[in-house]
């Protein structure tokens, strides 16, 4: 049994709030310079050059990417074998967001529900822990923008509307949000499960690399399908037209019951943040 102690949890959590509010995954990073270089209206290609200098510039000063620096997403992948001391798991990761959004200078958005008063800290983050074989603690931080977050769509289908029902709802979802979550954005769905899988299912699939292959067959067709009809809508960067809508789209499934269907679609704004570490 490995013991891993609640303070060494809250500082990697601490440096991965801040690091991925500054730094923009690889994948994504270069999705936008490809985006730029092939797309062939003069305006989004102009903003597309714009967003590749915020990306400069966030390096160069340590800056947010974006003012809006997020609900603090966390997935933790514990292994079975690794023994928490110190403290409660929970209490320590809400600890290194608050940290880390205060040594970060990064904006604290959280607010209470009703009261809209504000939480001062950035907690609580939202958790999401999965039990896996081993001794080691997988973190991931996702800050989630508020305006991409407020785009996002659940369905419950009928089974009989199958494929062709999931492909409406996400199209129709992503052209009602139109400009609203800053596109080029990046897509997840999820697909089966129950009415809180498939919501979580969607934003897990947020964090996949952009340019993999999902391994299964009929869901890479769906994920290529939607991605070319997406971006046929011409909502485009900013909303400015062109070719670029999404910059990927990324879907995950799991069973469900015979007589549901239920599909969730998750945005991300092109600031598709994230950062792991492992312990």
């Amino acid at each position: 049994m490995r013991e891993i102690d609640c303070g060494q949890i809250s500082a990697v959590v601490s440096r991965l709030c801040i690091e991925a509010n500054r730094t923009l995954p690889v994948d994504v990073a270069a999705r936008i310079r490809e985006a730029r270089e092939q797309e062939s209206r003069e305006l989004p290609k102009a903003v597309l050059e714009q967003m590749e200098a915020n990306q400069r510039v966030a390096a160069e000063t340590g800056l947010p990417l974006c003012q809006d620096t997020g609900l603090a997403v966390v997935f933790l992948r514990l292994g079975q074998e690794v023994h928490i001391c110190g403290g409660l798991l929970a209490d320590a990761v809400n600890a290194g967001v608050a940290d880390g959004y205060e040594k970060g200078y990064l904006r604290k958005s959280m607010v209470t529900a009703l009261s809209r008063e504000n939480t001062k800290d950035n907690t609580p983050a939202v958790l999401h822990l999965e039990l896996v074989a081993g001794d080691k603690l997988a973190i991931m931080v996702m800050p989630k923008g508020g305006g991409a977050e407020n785009m996002s769509a659940l369905a419950m289908l009928k089974p009989s509307q199958g494929l062709a029902g999931i492909r409406e709802f996400v199209v129709q979802t992503v052209k009602k949000a139109g400009s609203n979550p800053c596109p080029p954005i990046v897509v997840g769905i999820g697909i089966g499960g129950n009415f809180e899988v498939a919501p979580l299912l969607a934003k897990q699939a947020l964090a996949r690399e952009i340019g993999s292959v999902n391994p299964d067959a009929e869901l890479a067709e769906l994920e290529g399908s939607l991605l070319r009809d997406i971006n046929a809508l011409g909502i485009g960067v900013q909303g400015f037209g062109g070719g670029y809508t999404a910059l990927a789209v990324f879907a995950a499934s799991r069973p469900c019951h015979f007589a549901t269907l239920p599909v969730a679609v998750n945005i991300n704004c092109h600031v598709a943040r994230h950062a792991t570490a492992v312990l």
